[in-house]
């Protein structure tokens, strides 16, 4: 999935609340088949203080398994509570160094639509989606380095190429809140191919100490029955959109310093758009796309862009009586061309944020909690906005194995004491 779009991973239950049930970013859109055995839980919420809103939040469980069954295998899973997306990596299946990956991803309100007009929620034209598909990926290595090495240079840094075919089948049905009066789209059958090239890339971590990035993506996106929907068919879903965008980013940790920073530029443009195809921008949930496109103090994905450039940077510095901890300010800047039934009326959004961030010793856990404000918000208030977020990483592999070493200390005192129980 290319940077958060309209057809996204959301869906409204009758409690108000909305999840994010699939983290494309973790499983579906890496240019590479990841070498690195993970275990990760990932959480994160975004609440707006005031404006009517659902509540956006994520949460699923993250395995990558090398050496699944054969050794050139690798198996990765993304599991959230109505939601499962596998991919088999092999190795060297197209020659030494060109893999294939073989998906398959299914379950509940995937393809969620959610309508925010003007800075309104507006629940009565919002609906949940649920899909299936399968993808056929090839991922390609121009300057491999000897394996299990860190490039010693910006030479080494890797190049990768990606091609996918993703057959994609949706249906909609009605949301409690949804009007007596609004049509939602007929089940939808598509056919998606995706290109693209990167050079160095980011883990699908909460906090990266270091990466750097370029890279440039293609999507095209075929419906095969795609009809009006909406109050008397207002609204139409292309037969057709064609998306392009492109990201730089470097992210850099002073240990000696306790600082770090993050900076990131991200453009792109869609042609024949509609709200499924359109770039969704706002909010503060860095693991609802690999390409998220964040900016504090505004609704989750709140705008919804024809073309866009978005400026962001992170800063951290730490708290030197407090090594755990550190300080955490970011912002950004969008430049928007919003899709005209949408009425925002703003080309350029800014953002403002900041929090504090907490990362255990080990780096087992990492938490952030943030606050932030966007000057362009429209409100019932008036211009301006304000959210908070809430995220958590739990690396639960290193977990696993420090409680491990913790009872290889304290196990067989504790048996012997259990035993010379049982004897008296």
């Amino acid at each position: 999935m290319p940077p958060a779009r309209g057809g996204g991973a959301i869906a409204t239950v009758r409690n108000g609340i909305v999840w994010l049930v699939l983290l494309w970013s973790v499983i579906r859109v890496s240019a590479q088949i990841d070498p690195v055995s993970r275990q990760l839980f990932q959480f994160g919420v975004n609440l707006p203080i005031e404006g009517k809103s659902p509540l956006s939040a994520y949460a699923f469980y993250y395995e990558n398994i090398p050496g699944f069954i054969r050794t050139n295998w690798t198996l990765r899973l993304a599991v959230a509570p109505v939601y499962l997306d596998s991919e088999l990596g092999i190795r060297g299946a197209l020659g030494e160094h060109t893999d294939v990956g073989l998906g398959v991803a299914g379950g509940g309100f995937a393809d969620s639509y959610f309508e925010i007009r003007d800075g309104t929620f507006l629940d009565r034209e919002s609906f949940t989606g649920h899909a299936a598909d399968t993808s056929l990926s090839v991922y390609h290595l121009f300057n491999p380095t000897p394996e299990n090495r860190t490039p010693q240079s910006l030479a080494e840094v890797p190049l990768q190429a990606l091609v996918r075919v993703s057959p994609h089948y949706s249906w909609f049905v009605r949301d409690q809140e949804t009007d007596r009066a609004f049509a939602v789209p007929e089940d939808l059958a598509s056919f998606s191919v995706r290109a693209g090239l990167r050079w160095g890339g980011r883990e699908p971590l909460l906090v990266a100490d270091r990466a750097v990035e370029l890279s440039v993506w293609y999507e095209g996106q075929w419906r095969m029955n795609a009809r009006e929907f909406g109050f008397r068919g207002d609204r139409t879903l292309e037969a057709q959109s064609h998306l392009f965008w492109g990201r730089a980013l470097a992210a850099y940790s002073f240990t000696n310093t306790l600082q770090s920073f993050e900076l990131s530029t991200t453009a792109g443009a869609v042609l024949e758009a509609d709200r499924f195809s359109a770039f969704r921008v706002g909010g503060a949930l860095p693991l609802a796309g690999e390409f998220p496109l964040l900016v504090p103090g505004y609704f989750f994905q709140e705008f919804s862009a024809r073309r866009f450039a978005l400026l962001s940077g992170t800063y951290r510095v730490g708290l030197p009586p407090l090594a755990d901890w550190s300080l955490m300010f970011n912002g950004s800047v969008a430049a928007l061309d919003c899709l005209p039934a949408l009425d925002f009326d703003r080309t350029w959004i800014s953002g403002l944020g900041g929090g504090i961030t907490y990362r255990s010793p080990s780096g087992t856990w990492q938490a952030v909690g943030a606050y932030g404000h966007g000057w362009q918000g429209k409100r019932s208030t008036g211009r301006g906005s304000n959210a908070v977020s809430l995220l958590v990483q739990a690396d639960l592999a290193q977990t696993s194995r420090q409680l491990q070493r913790v009872w290889q200390r304290v196990g067989p005192p504790v048996l012997q004491g259990l035993q010379g129980v049982f004897r008296r």
